[in-house]
């Protein structure tokens, strides 16, 4: 038997996920600021100023912005909404970055749960990630880990740093078949602004 504990269903029990507050955009900012400019998993322009960046992120209700904090120390964040408006309301979407120095620590894993856990509770249908970089192992191990089937890979739609042009995947997530605990989803809809 192998002593290295497995981390495919370990969430850091030192990491809280809670709602963002006000306070929080000071540790918030470096973490996106550091994973647009590296150009490696976000297809989101790394010349993004802050404010740009406060507003793509932290969305009004009904959607929804956390951290996943050490302490009092942010290590990751994560914002989610309906992934259209109108007919497409029924279906989640988000987005979720984690501090270089935290990542495979759970963080990811503690976020990405949560965002499964409100759109239940929302009453989404399903989950789709538009926009997952092919290379981004971990975060496709993750997600698959957690029932995330890709859908099909927009091949060479992004343009990687050292890698050249790679695969976008679109991951979905059903959520109107039982959960972990077996719960089904509440049977209410959620409209985009």
């Amino acid at each position: 038997m192998n002593d290295v504990p497995d981390r495919r269903h370990h969430v850091a029990p030192s990491v809280t996920v809670r709602e963002v507050r006000e306070d929080d955009w000071p540790q918030i900012w470096p973490i996106i600021h550091d994973v647009i400019t590296e150009q490696q998993t976000f297809s989101y322009d790394p010349t993004m100023s802050e404010l740009d960046a406060r507003r793509m992120w932290l969305l009004g209700t009904p959607a929804r912005a956390v951290v996943a904090a050490h302490g009092d120390r942010v290590v990751g964040t994560a914002n989610m909404y309906a992934n259209r408006p109108g007919p497409g309301s029924h279906i989640a979407s988000g987005s979720l970055m984690v501090a270089r120095e935290a990542r495979g620590a759970g963080a990811g894993r503690a976020l990405t749960v949560d965002m499964i856990t409100w759109a239940r509770r929302s009453g989404f249908a399903a989950i789709q990630f538009n926009a997952v970089v092919d290379v981004n192992t971990a975060a496709v191990r993750l997600y698959e880990s957690l029932g995330f089937v890709t859908l099909g890979t927009a091949p060479g739609a992004f343009r990687h740093p050292t890698l050249g042009d790679v695969g976008l995947r679109i991951m979905w997530l059903d959520l109107r078949r039982p959960g972990p605990s077996g719960s089904l989803p509440l049977p209410t809809r959620r409209s985009c602004p």
